[in-house]
């Protein structure tokens, strides 16, 4: 016997040897009888009879009882007294003298009693001792013995409508799972006083947790629902978990039966919808820790069930519990995460669950009862790479792909960008290394192990993971679902658009990369819809010079597209010009609708915008028919105006370019108001632009000298008296500052223009000679046009280059030389230009534009000499000053 057992034997034995004692002899005494019977208990065979006859201690404890006093029931000594007769009777059959079952019923029930209500403290602490008697035992005398105690008592308590002390009372749970376990005993006596005791607790909860409570007069004719309808309806969340880990214990005993049983009341209260459960961490260690110990196969398949039922409905407890214990034990334990991806349907829920996880900015389901602990976006991400690893849920995998990858890929982008805000839960696991793992993982899940080894093998997932090149790592994940013909590239597509949708996107800059990369597939370009032309333009809308030029490079590679495919009828896009069919998108509409958007680009402050956006303009003109396309065609050509004089030779070549390819498409039939007009406008800008000092656009230079018309010098030798001396430098015949240039754009042009205006003769002129042959050729076959002329060529005085200056001043003294009297009130406008331009920085523009101005002077003369209207003459006299 151990010290505290040799102590207790002595202390009963000095007992029963003295008379009176105090009430703390008694106690003492009564503690000493708990504790040897407790000694005994744990023997095999042991016997109380050995030391002390259980009929002479159970005498003595009766006397003890009947010495308290009667006016108050519940006193110390009264109820150590009872505990000691119970646990008397767990040791085996008494002798008659020890008194009646009645007479036992009738001091548990005058224990119970506090006051005029039964207190459920008592019956906490009755069963905190029988319990672990009854669960132990395995003699039948000894089971029913004591369920016919729990019976009695439970019955007792029935007859009365309240109770003390019932938020003390947290055995219900614990009460009902053995006594339904103990229901399907082999041994019918048993099961019997199991299904007795049973009745009476569902009583009791139905009489105290129902919604409208009865009357005492009604309770007798209250009959239970089965324990699945009462484990939902009357037990609370940790009542619940209660039941299930007495049913979990019973399934890892050696004993068959127990195990069925376990299963069986296990498989009735989760046959339907789980109601709130509490405990769960406690019941995933369990099933952690005991799974192996369940040897029988409905065991085993019922643990598979507990848990996967749990994951279902509480994820989050379930997944941190798994963690926690991994981390513990260090050895990682697959067996687990392959239970929750054995179901798959199951597997579905769980991973719809860590994806929302994944994005918290996405709407979730409703949250879990109560308040649950609530797992971070890098433990979703663990969760989902252990999933994965189970090689039998491809096809699930594959429904999920899309929407995992792109979490996925702005899981890492949010990290990369914001930086890693959350510590690492193991050593060595960050969350841009699990989040890329995370990823991996998915693409060889789904199939695409090869995908992998190429983005390896342009270094691909490095670039992923670097702050400052992440979007090229993006660009290349894009590029390597179009070259290695990814077949979720559609969806992937699609789902990226509708993310788009979001204006508030943390990530746009990675949905855009990804997007346009995706765009690059014909299948995905023919995918494109009016959802996707709305998402565009919205965007279109957006500032940040980046996400425009990922815009115009989208818009760029769609032109490129041969052409895409109808689609079913849908909404009509709104508010976006061009789209004139509901539901049917062809390559020209969905360009249709971008065009105003990228024509607003043209006016970035933003260089490198423009730039971009005349490229885009370029491949457009390109790839549109006309026919289609007319009414853009002829409002770029409108736009492209100002910009075939800007500085940036870049800029102006690719205007040149853009707008030779334009006038390319247009036939005579169409060539009507209001292009034909627009082009008249621009003639002599064309013509101009033969001197632009450009390499690409001035083409070859003529090493003939240029030659002056010899009317030039006729018309000026009158006042070439009023230059000053060496005042023209460059006009010498000889001079090489000036030489013929051919225009490598703008000569085609300028032909095909001469074909669209009927002007066959200029044709060949415009083909072969300089620039001074056909100015001088078109002023005279177009005299008419002259005012018009006049007009366009001092709008090239502000030209930024000299040789155009140059030539747009001796154009404008050809022109004048032309005109007579009656323009003479448009001379005002001319005056001012050429006394701007006496100014220029140029000398030979300088001094062209001084001899240009005695030539107008000595024109107006001769008009007011000719001039037989006094009236024109003062009118003409008036304008001169």
């Amino acid at each position: 016997m151990r010290q505290s057992e040799r102590e207790a034997y002595e202390c009963i034995q000095e007992f029963l040897e003295q008379g009176q004692l105090l009430e703390m002899d008694k106690l003492k005494f009564l503690s000493a009888v708990d504790t040897l019977s407790g000694a005994v208990h744990a023997q095999a065979n042991g016997n109380m009879d050995d030391f002390f006859p259980k009929t002479v201690l159970a005498e003595k404890i009766t006397k003890l009882i009947l010495e308290e006093s009667t006016e108050a029931l519940v006193s110390t000594v009264r109820q150590q007294a009872m505990l000691c007769v119970v646990a008397l009777r767990c040791l085996g059959p008494q002798g008659r003298g020890v008194g009646t079952i009645q007479a036992l019923d009738d001091m548990l029930q005058a224990l119970v009693m506090e006051d005029l209500e039964p207190s459920m403290v008592f019956l906490q602490s009755f069963l905190e001792v029988v319990l672990p008697c009854l669960v132990q035992s395995d003699k039948v005398h000894e089971q029913t013995r004591i369920l016919g105690a729990i019976s009695r008592i439970l019955r007792f308590i029935c007859n009365f409508p309240e109770l003390a002390h019932t938020a003390e009372f947290s055995m219900t749970g614990k009460l009902m799972g053995t006594l339904g376990l103990l229901c399907m005993s082999p041994n019918l006596e048993v099961g019997m006083a199991a299904s007795e005791a049973l009745h009476y607790l569902f009583k009791v909860l139905a009489l105290q947790r129902s919604e409208a409570r009865r009357p005492r007069a009604d309770s007798e004719g209250l009959s239970p629902a089965p324990s699945s309808q009462f484990f939902r309806k009357y037990l609370t969340p940790e009542e619940r978990a209660d039941v299930m880990l007495v049913s979990l214990e019973a399934l890892t005993k050696p004993s068959r039966h127990d195990a069925r049983a376990a299963s069986r009341v296990l498989r009735t209260i989760l046959k339907s919808s789980v109601p709130d459960i509490g405990k769960v961490p406690e019941i995933i260690k369990h099933v952690y820790h005991h799974m192996p110990s369940a040897t029988d196969a409905m065991a085993q398949e019922t643990i598979r069930k507990v848990l996967h039922v749990l994951a279902q409905t509480y994820t989050d407890e379930v997944v941190l519990t798994l963690f926690e214990m991994d981390e513990q034990s260090q050895r990682g334990a697959r067996k687990p995460w392959e239970i929750l991806a054995s179901f798959p349907k199951g597997y579905e829920v769980i991973m719809e669950h860590l994806l929302q996880r994944l994005t918290p900015q996405q709407r979730s389901r409703p949250q879990e009862p109560g308040c649950r602990a609530q797992i971070s976006p890098l433990i979703a991400t663990r969760a989902l790479h252990e999933l994965l690893l189970e090689p039998s849920r491809r096809m699930e995998v594959q429904a999920f792909f899309p929407h995992l990858f792109l979490a996925l890929l702005f899981r890492i982008s949010s990290l990369l960008g914001v930086g890693a805000a959350q510590p690492p839960v193991s050593q060595g696991m960050d969350p841009v290394s699990c989040s890329v793992e995370a990823l991996k993982t998915l693409m060889r899940s789904a199939g695409y192990s090869d995908h992998v080894s190429y983005i390896q093998k342009l270094q691909g997932w490095e670039l992923l993971t670097s702050l400052e090149r992440h979007h090229e790592g993006v660009a290349l994940l894009g590029r390597a679902m179009v070259v290695r013909s990814c077949w979720h590239t559609r969806p992937v597509f699609r789902l990226t658009v509708r993310v788009l949708q979001d204006p508030d996107l943390e990530n746009h800059m990675t949905a855009l990369v990804f997007f346009t990369e995706l765009l690059q597939c014909p299948d995905v370009a023919a995918a494109a819809d009016d959802e996707m032309v709305r998402t565009l333009a919205n965007w279109f809308q957006r500032e940040e010079p980046a996400v425009v030029k990922l815009l115009l490079r989208a818009v760029g590679i769609l032109s490129r597209h041969e052409s895409t495919v109808s689609f079913p009828q849908g909404p009509r896009v709104a508010n976006l010009p061009g789209l004139l069919e509901p539901g049917v998108l062809t390559r020209d509409e969905e360009l249709r609708a971008l065009q105003p958007y990228v024509l607003s680009c043209c006016y970035s402050v933003d260089g490198s915008i423009v730039a971009e956006t005349f490229q885009v303009l370029r491949d457009l003109v390109d790839q549109l028919p006309w026919q289609h396309s007319a009414a853009f065609l002829i409002q770029l050509a409108f736009t492209l105006a100002p910009f075939l004089e800007e500085e940036s030779e870049h800029l102006r070549l690719t205007a040149f370019e853009i707008y030779g390819a334009l006038l390319a498409k247009v036939s005579r039939r169409v060539f009507v108001f209001p292009l034909r007009h627009q082009v008249l406008n621009l003639l002599i800008l064309l013509v101009l632009h033969l001197e632009d000092a450009n390499g690409r656009i001035e083409g070859y230079r003529n090493s003939q000298r240029t030659v002056w018309p010899s009317f030039w010098l006729i018309s000026l030798s009158p006042v070439s008296a009023r230059m000053p001396s060496g005042s023209w430098p460059g006009l010498h015949p000889d001079s090489s500052g000036w030489a013929s240039l051919s225009l490598q754009i703008a000569r085609p042009t300028l032909c095909h223009l001469a074909t669209l205006l009927g002007w066959s003769k200029l044709r060949a002129t415009f083909a072969e000679k300089d620039i001074w042959t056909i100015l001088s050729a078109l002023l005279q076959q177009e005299v008419g046009r002259a005012l018009w002329f006049l007009k366009q060529s001092i709008q090239l005085f502000r030209s930024p280059q000299v040789p155009i200056r140059r030539a747009a001043v001796w154009f404008a003294g050809q022109i004048i030389q032309t005109l007579g009297a009656e323009e003479a009130r448009e001379m005002d406008e001319v005056h001012a230009a050429l006394r701007h331009m006496r100014a220029d920085p140029d000398p030979t523009v300088s001094c062209l534009a001084t001899q240009t101005s005695y030539i107008l002077e000595a024109k107006e003369k001769t008009w007011v000499t000719s001039s037989t209207s006094c009236f024109c003459s003062r009118r003409l006299r008036k304008a001169y000053c």
